[in-house]
């Protein structure tokens, strides 16, 4: 994988997109599923956009710190020694209570990333869903998580193991949609986890706002239980289940459909082989 990569889907393992597709045609015009919504905020306040930064999941390399990886809240960091690359993730609806988010975290750290995991959740009466619930409440809960890509940004560039020219950001799920949506250009690459970039039930419309001459990773189950067809209330007969579509015009793109994956895939072998090849070429000095 290189720079100057153009825009390449790859198919781990045998699987039958065309047999996929026909065996879920009918069950698209089948009349969806009716999730529930928990009552909440869904606009952060000045005590809340601070507490997703100071609550952050933060994870040090050895190279920053000059001696142990540094595992804890970004409010805790340690006294750095070096600058290093930085991935800001931005969690799903789960937050950062999944195991996973911090095994990849750890992970980074092994291969000389840093990462912060800003927390959603500090905002304390924050709402909660359970899909499929109306696109208003979708649309409110993604401009949500945008608003904490700000706030994340603003203390990643202040500090002192942070290498800004370095930047990546990086999403799953409901995280990833307002990745795929962030209109500013400080991050050098983005990396799109379990969000197919389409439309579906979970938006009222994409609004990608992916950087055409910057890389970018988007890894998918074929089988994603919200995005793919598999999903009987996708909303959308003609989906892919991938960013394919949207990055088509795209010379630095890379998609990986992983067959039968779960959901929540990152700390997956493939996943985190091809991750490592994807921050190696664009971290390296």
């Amino acid at each position: 994988m290189n720079s100057t990569t153009r825009l390449a889907t790859r198919w781990l393992g045998a699987f039958a997109a065309g047999a996929l597709l026909m065996a879920n045609a009918g069950a698209q015009n089948a009349a969806p599923a009716k999730g529930a919504t928990q009552p909440g905020a869904l606009q952060h306040n000045e005590r809340s956009l601070a507490g997703v930064l100071s609550q952050a999941a933060l994870v040090l390399p050895a190279a920053a710190t000059g001696g142990a990886v540094f595992v804890g809240k970004w409010a805790d960091a340690p006294t750095t020694k070096a600058r290093v690359p930085v991935v800001v993730f931005l969690h799903g609806s789960s937050g950062l209570r999944l195991k996973a988010i911090a095994d990849w975290q750890q992970w980074l750290a092994s291969i000389g990333v840093a990462s912060v995991a800003p927390d959603s959740f500090a905002l304390t009466d924050r709402a909660t869903y359970s899909s499929p619930v109306d696109k208003d409440f979708y649309e409110k809960l993604h401009a949500l998580r945008g608003s904490e890509i700000s706030a994340a940004l603003a203390g990643v560039k202040q500090a002192a193991w942070a290498d800004t020219t370095r930047l990546v950001l990086a999403g799953t799920s409901e995280g990833a949609v307002a990745v795929a949506r962030y209109t500013g250009k400080e991050f050098a690459a983005r990396m799109i986890f379990s969000w197919s970039c389409e439309d579906n039930y979970f938006v009222e419309s994409p609004k990608n706002a992916i950087d055409l001459d910057r890389p970018v990773l988007n890894i998918m189950s074929t089988v994603d239980p919200y995005f793919s067809q598999t999903n009987t209330w996708l909303g959308n007969a003609a989906a892919k289940g991938h960013c394919g579509d949207a990055l088509k015009d795209h010379k630095r793109a890379t998609i990986v459909l992983i067959p039968g994956a779960p959901h929540t895939l990152m700390t997956l072998p493939v996943a985190r082989s091809v991750t490592a090849a994807f921050l190696q070429e664009l971290t390296r000095r």
